[in-house]
This record gives C-alpha cells, structure tokens and sequence, in this order.
C-alpha cells in the first residue's frame, strides 16, 4: 500500500482514498502515512500455501476457500502517530463491503476503530487478489483471509514489544491500539507501548508462519458480530461528500455521449453530424467502432461519441445526430411471441439434468397432477447511479476511473482494446451508486478508453444516462418455469418435474447453443431439497436474442418464485397449511446427497466445495419455522389480508420470508409488513446483514410487481423510471423485520447481498392468494389486482 501511495504522490495524483472513520483531513492521513517509520504489513502466500492451509486453525475454526490465495496482498501501514491504514480491495455499492473486510482485520489485530482509515485499492489481482465484486462471496471467501492478516498484525506488534522489552513474547499482548505486559499470573503490569511505537520494529521481523498464527475466540471479538457499526462512508454519503464516479474532475477534461444501435448487433449504415456539431459547446462527433464477432463478452457495442463541454451540451448534440442504422438479425426479437414458444418449449421434455427414481413411472400412476407454468420477463440492473468512465491517455499510459464491480477484469480488456501493456493502465474505483451486477461488465469504460484515444490522449467522461443503461444492459434472462407435480392418493407428492426455458448468459462468452450452463442451473434448479423420491429437471432451448447478464440473485429469482408458488398451490389444492406443508416436503432432518440424488455430476455449489458447503435442509426448515413464528404465521387476518411464505437457499446461505399483504379496495397491492429469517452463518456485521435484508424487500416488491423489460423488433421498448417501474415511496414493504439466526462457531460464512432477494416474489405471490384467491404466475404481477 505505501508502495502505491508514494507511486501516486510521485506522479502528482491524488491517491484513492475515499473514506475517513474519523475526522481527520485528508491531507493530514496522507501525510501521517508517509511520514518516516510507517510500517506497511503484507501477507502473501502462493497458491501451495494456500491449499496447505486449508485445514481447521488453532482457534480460527473458520477455513480458507479452497485454491484461493490466503491472504491476497492485504496490507495494513501504521502510522508513527499510531493511526492505521487498511486497504479494501473490493468495490463498494452499499452492501458495506468496505467497512466489513477492514473490521475483521482491526478486531483481529486489536485496532481502535475510531483510528482506522480506508484506502480503495486500484485494479490489480497479481497484487490484491480477486476484485470481482460480485457472487454474494466478498465476506464467504475472505473473512479468514482478513483474519489472517490481522492475527499476523497482532503478533508482529506483540512480538516487537517483547524485545523492547526483553520479555517471552507471552508476556506480551494487543489490547486496543496498544500492547500491554504481563506479569507472570498474566495481570497487567502498567506497561504499555503503543501501536505507532512499535510499527518500525515490527517491520523488520518475519511474517509468522501460517500454522503459528493465533485466532481470537469469539468471545474475544470486539468488533465481528458486535454491535451496530455503521459503514465508513456513511456521513459523507449522507451530507454529498461522498466520491462517485461522475465526481472525478481532471485538468482539460471533456464530457461525451455515445449513440448506440437499439438492436444488438446493429451497426451504422451512415450518419450525419452536421447539425449535432452547431450546438454550442460540441467538439467534435467520433465513431467507436463496435465488436460484432461471437462472443461479443464486455465488448461495446460500438456508436457515435458527441464531446462537448459539459455533459449537457453533449446530450444536446447527439439529439441532433442524424443515424441510419442496419440492424442485423436481432430485430426478429419480440418479447410476445418469444415468451409463446418458450411456453411451447416448456409444454415438451427437454434435456435430462437431473433424474432421481421412475419419475414417468411416478406420474402414469398419480391419483392428480398439479401443472403451473411461471413467466418472467426481462430484468435490468437500472442503478440509481448510471454507469460513467473517466479515461485519461498520456505518455502512453492510460488511467481510468470508474464505478467499476470488476476493475482487474477491466483493465486487462482496456489494455488489450488500448494495444497497451497492462502495467501501463491504471483502473481507479470510486463508490458505486448500486451495481447490481450491471458494472461487472466494462464496455462503458472500453468506450471512454478508446474515446480518449481517439482525442489524441485528453482526459474524457463518458456519460451514460438513464436511458442508455436500460436500453444497452445485459439484461437478467426472460424465463417460462413449468412444475408438475404427481400426488397419490393420500395427497403425498410422488413425483416433481421442473422444466426451465430461458437464454443463457453463456451466450455471452461463447457461441450459443440455447441451453444453460451449471451454474444457472445450480440455482434453485437442479438442487431443489424436497423429500420427494421421483424428481426430473429438464432444459429446453431457447437461444439469445440480446445481451444476457447476471442481475442481483441470477437465476435463483425465477426458479424460487416458480417453486415456492407451486408449493403453495399443491397446498392449497390438499387443503394442507402451506407452511406445514412446505416443510413436510423439505423433510427430515439431512445433508442432502447429490448422487444419490441424481444432481448432475457438473453440479455447481456456488463456487464451494460440497462436502464443507452441503444442502442443509435442517437449516433451511429452521429459518422457515422463525420467520413463521416471528411473523405470527396462523393468526386471525381482516379480509382482504393474507401471509405467504417461501424459503430459499443461495449463494450457500438460508432465508426464508413472510410477506403480509393487503389489498385496497381499488385493487392496490400493499405489503405492510415483511418478516425474515437468514441463516448465513459465521457473520461479521449485523447492521449490514439487516441493511441488505430490508433492500431485499424493495428490490423483491420492484421484481415482483413492477419491474420488466420487454423487446418490439429487437429493440428495448422502456427508457426510464417511468416505464420500468420500480417500487417507490407510495407503495414499499412499510416494515422489514430481519431475523439472524446465529450459528455454531465453525459454520462457514454465506452470502448475505443476494440472498434474499429470491424468496420474495413467491412469498408475495401466496399472499395475494391468500388475501384475494387470485393466483398471479407472471412477474412482474402488476400493482392492481385486475
């Protein structure tokens, strides 16, 4: 880290250092981390070590993912006047992912909080680790490595002291921001150093092995899993000093716009620029050209730029813009008659991704059949910050400054679209106004990269504006979701068939077959952990049509709405309560089995090996019995009320959800109050954990009732807020209560960002059945019962 920031000072930039937990100038920061005798920590360990290490630590329990690098280039510099320094190497768009990771790092190393300061590292995985943001796996996959650095902290310090003062290091020990001494019955002494003190000592010692680093117990902890700590950026969020990408300002800067094909694959036949250039404050139009060849990845889409001065006038000269476009193939695209042949897709078998016992065998002799089919359009991320990019292009390096989820993989594409060695460009991250994963992918900053190029290296921000994010996203899939489900005659479930017909986001990253890819359908698909011993999923084709992306929960939205409704129905139509019955189906207490379960053996677990990660259904049955208990589930409702329930598991964490409905009496859908449980295990920070539950409740209403994109001859048909809806003031979940179940110390994280999302479509959906007897199976619902 020092590295980095002395390298910044020396080129006269301003190092990316956009949060103060204390108030303390940013000017004075800098300086005191500097200032002689800084002590920079860096813990690195290669990939051998990695896999040696992953094993239970003396007072850890916690262990390392598997193949990742334990600790990926985390350094920590202390100041002379003992203030500490943590770089955070993941982006940060509200989850608090950038408080979260350094107060693991603090409580393990004994730092005051009010004295630690963040420094955002630029893209740079040889150095920092994997930077991709995204997967609900920030806090899964490195709150050990986190810990890892901090105890190696802890122990450098202590053992620093012990030659000062001449003492076993056991006499020694960290307690907040300083080592204190111990005398031989380990009572304090009185003597202590503090941290700044010791930094240059504990410099110049080795970084203790691996299997020697001691843990804190969690009744040691200070900070993970105590208390309310708010996010580091949280007051200048609050009073506007936070930095945005569209902040950034440079010497000479430009402001630009981009005209882009509205179908995918479109490219310009011709244009004129005449008029667009007499708009005062236009410098001058240039042509981007676009990437055409499948697969296309985060390649952009190619278009007219208008540079002016302000981003204004640039908007003004591109309306002025006269383009004729040639649109290729994809104007066949139209949402209507695209959802009917998946629908006839689904009515058919398709290919076999999972097979437990005779299902056909199951059916031929069910007393009934319950059938649903589950539709869902076209989502998009739509952040409430568009995407930007700053580039600036000089004595052939390139920096770039971005919103970015991803800034490794953007750079490596910049410096490849550039013709420029990697180590020549430079990707800055500055707080993102919601990701949502939409800014995992980089063509928006390719265009500023190749735009400044084209502008003979002057610094430029591209602006996108709200109707260029929806209609130019890679847009969470389109889907038909059909369940059978066999019942004998006692009303037992004997058979469950799941079909899933949906474009795949492989169609990204490769030539399109039309089918999903294992980690699609490792989403609710295929895992399904009912207790049913005749069970078939299949895939039918359908092929993409536009660009395919990962949007909060991917494939888990459609496949949890589909599944937790059916539940539901099949309650309903045995006259069984539907949370007693959802239980029943999930079963006895177990570890489900994928091979005797018939998972296919490309069976995708988030990420994580099974046997450390298995299906739980006990946790998955207990989180659905406390949201129920907490909700009041049973209880006497006023007509035109109703509860639903729906359970999920994700991204190797457990939520379930009550959602309470009312409808008004002109048809109005409202949901007064929301209850839910989460089970996702060792957690570090509680108040973030109920932050992202509570907006998982708005952003689940906005899917459920609101929110869908749909395509007219290849092109989007919405633009902006007004027509792709999304939950607003007027009607949101009034209440959120969050439950978090805590779990056994030695229980892996889960993820926490998208986790609750899935269950609360379906669990709105059963409680408009309840409230109304009308059973709604396309999202978005609409806010109006019709």
């Amino acid at each position: 880290m020092l590295q980095y920031l002395k390298a910044e000072a020396d080129r006269g930039r301003t190092p990316v250092i956009d949060a103060e937990i204390s108030n303390v100038s940013r000017r004075g920061l800098l300086t005191g981390i500097l200032g002689v005798g800084a002590f920079v920590l860096s813990v690195r360990l290669s990939l051998v070590d990695a896999k040696e290490a992953h094993k239970p630590y003396p007072t850890g329990g916690l262990k390392m993912p598997d193949g990742v690098v334990a600790d990926p280039h985390v350094f920590i510099a202390i100041a002379p006047n003992g203030d500490v320094s943590i770089v955070t190497h993941r982006s940060e768009m509200g989850t608090g992912i950038r408080t979260s990771l350094p107060m693991v790092v603090a409580d393990e190393m004994c730092a005051d909080w009010s004295r630690v300061h963040l420094v955002q590292a630029p893209g740079d995985e040889p150095r920092y680790g994997n930077q991709d943001t995204d997967g609900s796996r920030s806090m899964r996959h490195f709150i050990q490595p986190m810990r890892q650095c901090g105890a190696a902290m802890r122990q450098m310090l202590e053992t620093a002291a012990a030659a000062k003062w001449n003492v076993d290091p056991a006499m020694c020990q960290a307690r907040n921001h300083e080592v204190v001494l111990l005398d031989n019955e380990k009572k304090e002494t009185g003597k202590v150093l503090p941290f700044g003190e010791l930094a240059q000592a504990a410099m110049a010692l080795p970084v203790p092995a691996v299997e020697t680093i001691l843990y804190k117990s969690p009744d040691e902890f200070t900070l993970m899993g105590k208390g309310e700590v708010q996010i580091a950026d949280l007051h200048n969020i609050t009073v506007g000093k936070a930095g945005y990408g569209a902040d950034v300002r440079l010497p000479g800067m430009k402001f630009a716009v981009m005209a882009r094909p509205a179908v995918l694959g479109g490219r310009i036949k011709s244009y004129d620029a005449s008029a667009a250039l007499k708009v005062p404050g236009v410098h001058s139009v240039q042509e981007i050209a676009g990437v055409f060849a499948v697969p296309r990845k985060f390649a952009q889409l190619g278009g007219i730029a208008v540079v002016a001065d302000s981003t204004y006038a640039a908007m003004q000269g591109r309306d002025a813009l006269t383009i004729e476009w040639e649109d290729g193939p994809n104007v066949s695209y139209n949402s209507d008659s695209f959802t009917k042949e998946m629908s006839e897709t689904a009515a058919k078998p398709g290919k076999v991704l999972r097979n437990q016992g005779d299902p056909d065998a199951a059916f031929a002799a069910s007393k009934d059949i319950v059938t649903a089919e589950y539709h869902s359009q076209h989502l998009v991320q739509a952040p409430m910050e568009p995407l930007v990019a700053i580039a600036r292009i000089a004595d052939g390096k390139a920096e770039i400054w971005s919103c970015v989820q991803s800034p490794y993989g953007a750079r490596k594409d910049i410096a490849e679209a550039l013709k420029m060695p990697i180590e020549n460009v430079t990707v800055h991250v500055s707080l993102l106004g919601g990701g949502f994963g939409r800014k995992s992918k980089w063509d928006f900053m390719l265009e500023a990269a190749l735009l400044s190029q084209k502008l003979d290296g002057a610094p430029v921000l591209l602006q996108w504006t709200r109707e260029d994010d929806i209609q130019h996203s890679f847009y969470h899939t389109t889907s038909v979701e059909r369940i059978d489900v066999a019942l004998d005659d006692k009303g037992k479930v004997t058979g469950w068939r799941h079909r899933t017909v949906a474009p795949s986001i492989v169609s990204t990253f490769k030539q399109d077959d039309g089918y999903q890819f294992p980690i699609e359908y490792g989403m609710g698909f295929v895992d399904v952990p009912f207790d049913v011993p005749n069970v078939r999923c299949e895939n039918g084709q359908a092929m993409a049509h536009t660009r395919i992306g990962w949007f909060r929960s991917v494939s888990n939205v459609q496949r949890a709405f589909a599944v937790q409704s059916a539940v539901a129905e099949v309650a309903h139509k045995i006259g069984r309560d539907p949370k007693d019955f959802l239980l029943e189906l999930i079963g006895p207490d177990r570890h489900i089995d994928p091979k005797a379960s018939g998972f296919p053996d490309d069976f995708w677990n988030y990420g994580e090996p099974y046997e450390e990660f298995p299906i739980n259904t006990a946790r998955l049955k207990n989180v659905v019995r406390v949201a129920a208990e907490k909700a009041g589930w049973g209880k006497t409702l006023p007509a035109r009320e109703g509860m639903g329930i729906a359970a999920h598991r994700s991204f190797a964490s457990y939520v379930a959800s009550v959602v309470h409905v009312k409808i008004d009496d002109d048809g109005t859908i409202r949901v007064p109050h929301v209850t839910s449980a989460i089970d996702c295990g060792f957690h570090v920070n509680p108040e973030r954990i109920r932050s992202q539950m509570e907006g998982a409740a708005v952003m689940g209403m906005s899917n459920a009732l609101y929110s869908g994109i749909t395509f007219k001859n290849g092109a989007v048909q919405q633009s902006n807020y007004f027509d792709y809806n999304v939950t607003r003031m007027s009607n949101y979940p009034q209440k959120v209560d969050v439950h978090i179940i805590e779990a056994p110390w030695g229980v892996h994280a889960g993820g926490v960002g998208e986790p609750g999302v899935p269950p609360f479509a379906p669990a709105l959906a059963n409680a408009i059945f309840a409230a109304s007897g009308k059973r709604l199976r396309n999202l978005p619902m609409g806010e109006k019962l019709a």
